[in-house]
């Protein structure tokens, strides 16, 4: 089987919140309102999708000025958003591989100015051997060319092909494809639906 995950919540824990909570002194409020309207989702993915990611800040900036500082930590901190890999998965995708049955895939919104660090940084990143980045694709799940890019890159058929996501937008967009789709909800959930 094929099994292909996303990176960010389910390999790899990715919690801006560790970085900017603090700077707005603990209000969630304040931190809310910062991640939904000003860095928002399509500032998230443009950087996702291959932009340079000083270009798009400085843009943001330019637009928000009174987040300047804030703004700027996107990158400046994007490590510390990354406090570890999650609970379970190393031992769960090393028991994948070990059959040779398998083939693990990654398939990630990530941009491709960071990943190389994170790679570096993770091990269970380094366990997946053949994936999909949308930084050097210029696009992002759920977009269907994505999916299409995987397979064809791969010489993959969706109906051989498990994949894994905490996002249930980008799941239902595999499904639509013919994968089989799991919506991430922790190592044990996915051992079990997995049947391991």
């Amino acid at each position: 089987m094929n099994i292909i995950f996303d990176f960010g919540n389910v390999l790899v824990r990715w919690e801006p919140q560790l970085v900017f909570l603090p700077y707005f002194g603990g209000n969630q409020a304040k931190y809310d309102f910062f991640w939904n309207h000003v860095i928002d989702a399509q500032f998230r993915d443009r950087i996702d999708a291959g932009e340079d990611q000083m270009t798009v800040i400085r843009e943001y900036q330019e637009r928000f000025p009174e987040y300047a500082e804030p703004i700027s930590m996107y990158y400046s901190c994007w490590e510390e958003s990354l406090p570890g890999e999650v609970p379970g998965m190393f031992d769960l995708v090393s028991k994948l591989k070990s059959n040779s049955q398998n083939h693990i895939y990654g398939l990630t919104n990530w941009s491709c100015e960071t990943y190389p660090q994170a790679r570096q940084k993770f091990p269970v990143l380094q366990l997946i051997d053949d994936y999909v980045i949308s930084g050097a694709e210029n696009m992002v799940k759920p977009s269907p060319e994505i999916f299409k890019i995987l397979l064809d890159r791969f010489g993959l058929m969706p109906d051989e092909c498990i994949f894994v996501d905490d996002r249930a937008d980008n799941v239902a967009a595999a499904c639509r494809l013919g994968f089989k789709g799991i919506v991430f909800r922790g190592a044990e959930d996915l051992r079990s639906q997995l049947e391991l």
